[in-house]
């Protein structure tokens, strides 16, 4: 096979024969160098590719870390919610003990200055040699801790709470329990049982006590109650009448003025009218009553009681 080749040298052309086993030739350079390139290219290509691997496996690594980091912090704050929920339950019961305590040493009349609930307690004693070796207390020991300090409170608490009732029941019974003078200067003029009476001059029982003293003086209550009487009733002039519960009533007669009216609550010391002598009277003084179940007793226990 013949092949012409032209050239730009002045038009000349140049015949050339190429037989089949050139062709073969050329045809197996070619090959491999379009092999070799194309192999050429793999290689480099792999090699580009690397960096972009390791870019991916880092990206997926730190994906992975923030996605512990976030479920490990979700795992903190839930820890600190607890603590905080618990902390503030203490708290709670804390300020409750310290109102109690403070309301029992009122009540009680304790000295404040050997029950002191705005300071921490007094506590001391020498470092224990392995204290500083020890332990950080887990998050799940010190929930129980407090778990087991909060039911302790409670048990305090309550106990607390059993004194004050206790105590303010005792405090109750003394408020209404008759007991003093029903005023503040005076003396007694004629006593409990068989007298003479001032008017008729027979021998009569004297339901209460007379305490004798200046016009106008006041008249006081010798225990809280509710006013059931006031005003004007037979023999008595102008009275007052208290109800104290358990079964007590006091009475106060012959009053110039009266100073309360049915409905009102009264406590002990309370001026509830001012002496006079209205009604069956002599002269200015208090016909004082105390009565027991329904039954009139002798006011001087009760006089006597608060002494």
């Amino acid at each position: 096979m013949s092949h012409i080749l032209i050239t730009n040298r002045r038009g000349m052309t140049t015949r050339f024969y190429l037989r089949l086993w050139h062709w073969l030739l050329i045809t197996l350079f070619a090959s491999a160098f379009l092999g070799g390139v194309f192999f050429y290219g793999l290689q480099n290509g792999a090699k580009n590719s690397e960096p972009d691997a390791m870019v991916s496996e880092m990206a997926a690594k730190i994906e992975k870390q923030q996605k512990e980091l976030v479920a490990t912090q979700r795992h903190a704050e839930e820890n600190m919610n607890a603590l905080a929920m618990r902390l503030a339950q203490v708290k709670a019961h804390v300020i409750r003990l310290d109102a109690l305590g403070e309301r029992l040493i009122e009540n009680a009349k304790l000295d404040r200055g050997e029950f002191d609930f705005d300071n921490s307690p007094a506590q001391g004693g020498p470092e224990s040699s392995g204290s500083t070796s020890g332990e950080s207390m887990s998050v799940p020991n010190f929930l129980a801790t407090l778990d087991d300090l909060s039911e302790k409170m409670d048990h305090s608490s309550l106990q607390l709470g059993i004194l004050e009732s206790m105590i303010m029941n005792r405090e109750l019974q003394d408020e209404v329990y008759p007991t003093g003078r029903p005023i503040k200067r005076g003396w007694v003029s004629s006593y409990f049982g068989q007298r003479t009476d001032p008017f008729s001059g027979r021998i009569a029982h004297h339901d209460g006590i007379d305490l004798a003293g200046k016009h106008g003086a006041e008249v006081i209550s010798v225990a809280s109650g509710i006013v059931t009487w006031a005003g004007k009733r037979y023999g008595y002039g102008n009275l007052v009448e208290l109800n104290h519960g358990n079964g007590y009533v006091t009475r106060y007669g012959h009053n110039e003025k009266i100073e309360v009216k049915v409905g009102d609550a009264i406590k002990k010391g309370d001026t509830i009218a001012r002496m006079g002598s209205t009604g069956r009277s002599t002269g200015p003084h208090v016909h004082f009553e105390v009565i027991k179940n329904g039954r009139t007793v002798d006011p001087m226990k009760y006089i006597r009681a608060s002494r």
